[in-house]
């Protein structure tokens, strides 16, 4: 469950009960259809790429996509359809956290 705190979602390609979703191209083909919801609106040629409000990657070598709480901000049909797909697949959904910046390295 998304929380209300995280400005990011994961949603990881592994349900509840600990299987790989399939198909392994999943993440890709979810930010692909959702590559029109940007900041400033579709433009020509924006389909080429994904939207920054939702990134295919990987977290742990599991497949995932993060979306950006923002995406609810700007299209709430849009957000509900990427969190609606979580569910409906058992997905398991988790707040993204900022990390914290690696230590500068000790001086000599």
């Amino acid at each position: 469950m998304p929380s209300p705190l995280s400005k990011e979602v994961f949603i990881q390609g592994i349900t509840r009960d600990g299987k790989i979703f399939r198909p392994g191209d999943w993440a890709e083909r979810l930010a692909g259809v959702m590559s029109r919801f940007r900041p400033g609106g579709a433009k020509p040629g924006s389909h080429l790429s994904y939207s920054p409000w939702c990134l295919p990657t990987q977290r742990h070598g599991i497949k995932c996509v993060v979306v950006h709480r923002d995406l609810r901000d700007h299209e709430p049909m849009a957000w509900d359809f990427v969190i609606n797909f979580a569910r409906d697949n058992d997905l398991q959904m988790l707040p993204a956290c900022q990390l914290p910046d690696e230590p500068a390295p000790a001086r000599r």
